[in-house]
């Protein structure tokens, strides 16, 4: 049985590739964590979605008004896909936040939005 929604992140290539009902549906860039390195994952998420979210723990930066972590769209515990500030955008494709998977706002967008289209159960997210 497969997911209509399918998000594979390399943490070697520092790269995510969406599928939608099995088909590619875009390739871009990510940073997963340094120091406190993200874990692997193969599970649906945790059903936390957020379009406009703000980390207490790590505050700083802000994108479009929607907080420090838009779109996010937590797998488990403290551990989300979402977007990042603009002063991070040079930074995708190399290491560099606190666990989390950072990805470009409009990313964030497609992805949020497709998680909330084919719902939860129907979505999986592979971190390798």
């Amino acid at each position: 049985d497969t997911c209509a929604v399918y998000l594979a992140i390399s943490k070697a290539e520092q790269k995510a590739r969406l599928f939608v009902n099995g088909n590619l549906h875009s390739e871009f860039l990510v940073s997963t964590g340094t120091g406190r390195g993200t874990p692997n994952f193969d599970r649906h998420p945790n059903g936390r979605i957020y379009n406009r979210y703000t980390s207490t723990r790590y505050p700083g930066g802000d994108y479009a008004g929607l907080g420090n972590m838009p779109y996010a769209v937590f797998i488990e515990g403290g551990y989300a896909v979402h977007g990042t500030p603009k002063s991070n955008w040079s930074r995708l494709g190399t290491r560099a936040s606190h666990g989390c998977v950072r990805v470009h706002p409009d990313n964030g967008y497609i992805f949020n939005q497709l998680v909330r289209t084919y719902g939860v159960r129907n979505t999986w997210i592979t971190i390798y």
